[in-house]
């Protein structure tokens, strides 16, 4: 390429830019009239919010933590059971849903659309369908967590087996194996790091989640969150938000330490 054809490329490509910049701040103009919003109307609420959070809702109540425990130990609950069930299901399914261990190209296709499912919908939809079916309380929670892990967990998990060395596979094939031969001695060996990771990933979504499904009436810190709102007893509210900060920053660091260990 000589340097006509290379200057010719460079203006091409800033072309390219900034009519992409164009289009981009014409999509955000045209979103912002449809979702009616307006930065005048953002910074006359700051000081608004900011009166609220430290006049109503600051100081947190900490006479209140006692009763707060328990419901932080239901979270906790809720979350290990899902992790731990979601990732024993989406571990079966994930040999189902990947091209390299998957028996049949149309069942991987019928798991994944399955999986997929269970991903695509928001955990707060599952959950309150589940209280329609099942009433309040943390088993309802629990459910819920469990079907969205299975969903992330199914696809991470195919994904993690679609990038294992084939070189290994092809040589148990080769000594006559079989397919649980070569899963057991060639595929389960290099799946495991990426099982125990996105494992422990998943029980920090779901401490996470577990709040939002709470507030729908899945239990835990998030239903007593929900509960102290509505009856405007904000300083309490504090506490439990508080509280659901420091179990988020507990569990990553624990996991975090895990995973440095184990994988």
């Amino acid at each position: 390429m000589n340097a006509a054809q290379m200057q010719s490329a460079r203006k091409m490509k800033r072309t390219q830019t900034i009519l992409f910049l164009i289009v981009l701040l014409a999509l955000a103009i045209w979103s912002s009239i449809g979702a009616e919003f307006s930065l005048p109307a953002l910074f006359a609420g700051v000081g608004e919010s900011f009166r609220f959070i430290f006049l109503d809702f600051l100081p947190p109540d900490f006479s209140s933590l006692p009763k707060l425990l328990e419901p932080a130990m239901q979270t906790i609950y809720m979350s290990v059971v899902a992790m731990v069930i979601g990732s024993i299901v989406a571990g079966l399914l994930s040999f189902l849903a990947a091209a390299t261990t998957s028996p049949h190209p149309y069942l991987q296709v019928f798991v994944r659309a399955a999986t997929s499912l269970f991903r695509n919908i928001p955990v707060v939809i599952w959950t309150i369908l589940l209280v329609a079916a099942f009433g309040l309380g943390t088993i309802v929670g629990t459910m819920s967590l469990i079907l969205i892990s299975i969903g992330m967990l199914t696809r991470s998990f195919a994904e993690v087996l679609e990038e294992i060395d084939m070189g290994q596979v092809e040589a148990v094939r080769a000594a006559g194996g079989s397919y649980f031969q070569v899963l057991s001695q060639a595929v389960i060996p290099q799946f495991m790091p990426g099982f125990i990771g996105w494992s422990l990933y998943n029980f920090e979504i779901n401490v996470r989640a577990s709040t939002i499904v709470g507030m729908v009436g899945g239990g835990g810190l998030g239903f007593i969150l929900q509960s102290n709102l509505k009856l405007f007893q904000y300083q309490k509210a504090s506490m439990a938000v508080l509280l659901v900060l420091v179990i988020v920053l507990v569990v990553e660091t624990i996991t975090n330490r895990v995973r440095e260990r184990i994988i």
